[in-house]
């Protein structure tokens, strides 16, 4: 799969200008070095990604006014019995990120990624949970998935995650940035809200899929180290 393959179409239909199509493909090669130091940082191959030529943005059904930029999503895709995991990465993101907030974002939804896997591996995904406001999402995010340093032995790549997600991501120079190059200029936008943002399968296409028993071994054992570092932060 091509990960520019939407951009580009977006781009010959007119809908990405071309100086947007330029920056984006320029600054691709910070995205293709992130997945790459993920890769060798956990000893995972990264799922297929590619570049959303939109900005989507998740808002509250509580209240409409209150609403967060997704940067990166994982999503889990079941078609003709077939498994894939594709993680979708936003232009804006690509444009406009710097280094370490991109190579963040990628780890981050590497971490919902090999939950994602952990809890298909325990027929645990029946129906993910949601949160009726953002905060709470973000809370929730943050204490279901792995500990980054069960996962990652790169210290700056631990380092960039830290200081990005303490508590839910928000980088407001980058939001700023967004809304000044991307929003004011009227360009895609993809609106969803926060029950369209969980993942939810049947029990039936949960059985039929196939995972790898090693790859599970291994994620068996990253959950058992994850849990060790969170009980000694605790206690």
């Amino acid at each position: 799969m091509d990960p520019l393959v939407r951009l580009k179409h977006a781009h010959d239909q007119g809908i990405i200008p071309d100086s947007i199509f330029d920056l984006v493909v320029k600054r691709f090669p910070i995205t293709v070095s992130g997945i790459n130091r993920i890769e060798k940082a956990s000893g995972f191959q990264y799922p297929v990604a590619y570049v959303e030529p939109s900005l989507v943005i998740s808002s509250s059904q509580s209240d409409s006014y209150e609403y967060g930029i997704l940067f990166a999503r994982t999503i889990p895709v079941l078609f003709e019995d077939k498994f894939q995991v594709v993680i979708q990465i936003s232009a804006p993101l690509v444009a406009y990120g710097l280094k370490g907030t991109i190579h963040a974002i990628l780890a981050h939804e590497f971490l919902h990624f090999l939950e994602l896997m952990r809890k298909i591996s325990k027929m645990d995904l029946v129906s993910d949970e949601i949160s009726g406001n953002l905060f709470e999402n973000m809370y929730s995010d943050e204490t279901r998935l792995f500990e980054p340093r069960a996962v990652f032995n790169d210290r700056t790549l631990l380092n960039h995650i830290t200081k990005k997600f303490p508590a839910g991501f928000r980088d407001y120079k980058l939001e700023d940035k967004v809304t000044k190059f991307w929003t004011n200029l009227n360009l895609p936008t993809t609106n969803i809200s926060l029950d369209e943002n969980t993942v939810k399968l049947s029990a039936d296409s949960l059985s039929k899929i196939q995972l790898d028993p090693e790859f599970i071994s291994k994620i068996d054992k990253l959950s058992e180290k994850s849990s060790k570092i969170r009980k000694k932060r605790l206690y």
